[in-house]
């Protein structure tokens, strides 16, 4: 008989129920005292300022640990003003009390990445060739799924999740292994590996790391001269089709129109994840008739 296969756990669920826990939702003091038995009630969760709704799949999921129902919610990607009702739940007071932190705290945090996403592709554009924007793994810890779907819902892409996900030769291991050496190990292992990229600051690396048989190049903190020369010497060597060119290191909304006419493909920036202000929500209570 065929073995059935275990299914990996939701990382968001674990990632709720941590947060629950931190706070010790089940200990808070000041509603214990206030409210010996159960007061029916509904929370509205508002927003007050405007931009990019995410983190509803996590405000959902602490809903259900909290034992709330969930009566009205708002999609992830959703645009949001303030005075935007996000969500409305039900149940006791006492868990709405209890939960009501960490249920904001999750959704400040993947809105405002959102938010930063969003910004961040309106600063891309118009450029040619249309510029992608892509997370990094520059992500807080513990809290990587939330932000890489926040930077979906905000119109950008995740990247690579983990090191697990592709192959991205860094300056490291360069230092290491070498260029050509490293390149040609990763190639005889390519059918099992995918696409090889590699990071680079000149134009002479990118041009030895294409014809050493990179599939993408990642140009590192470099400005848009630099970074335009780079791309120049790759066409002017006839290297440029095919290979896939990346933009990091230092990149920010408000810096990314200086780089909308480089040549490249794809801008990645950790600010998306490790620096983006929360959007602010607050939650509205008040009891049901019993």
């Amino acid at each position: 008989m065929a073995r059935r296969r275990r299914r990996s756990p939701d990382p968001l669920v674990a990632l709720v129920r941590r947060a629950l826990a931190e706070d010790r939702v089940g200990r808070d003091r000041t509603t214990r005292a206030l409210l010996p038995g159960p007061v029916p009630a509904e929370g509205t969760v508002v927003a007050q300022a405007p931009g990019v709704l995410s983190g509803m799949r996590a405000a959902r999921l602490g809903a259900r640990e909290l034992g709330l129902a969930v009566a009205r919610a708002a999609r992830d990607g959703d645009r949001v003003r303030p005075g935007t009702v996000v969500l409305v739940l039900r149940g006791d007071a006492r868990r709405l009390l209890a939960g009501e932190r960490t249920l904001l705290n999750l959704l400040m945090h993947a809105s405002g990445v959102a938010t930063a996403t969003a910004r961040a592709v309106r600063a891309s554009r118009p450029s040619r060739p249309r510029l992608e924007v892509l997370a990094t793994r520059k992500t807080l810890p513990g809290l990587r799924d939330l932000e890489k779907a926040a930077v979906v819902h905000g119109g950008g892409r995740p990247h690579r999740r983990d090191l697990s996900d592709a192959v991205l030769v860094k300056n490291n291991h360069l230092a290491v292994v070498g260029l050509e050496p490293a390149i040609a190990r990763l190639r005889r292992a390519a059918a099992r590996l995918g696409p090889i990229e590699v990071e680079v600051r000149t134009a002479a690396e990118a041009v030895r790391a294409v014809r050493a048989g990179a599939d993408a190049l990642l140009i590192d903190n470099a400005s848009p001269p630099v970074a335009r020369r780079i791309v120049g010497a790759l066409t002017d060597a006839g290297l440029r089709r095919g290979v896939r060119i990346e933009l990091s290191g230092g990149l920010s909304p408000g810096t990314l129109p200086q780089y909308r006419r480089v040549g490249a493909d794809a801008v990645s920036l950790g600010a998306l994840t490790h620096s983006a202000p929360a959007l602010p929500f607050h939650l509205r209570l008040r009891p049901l008739p019993r």
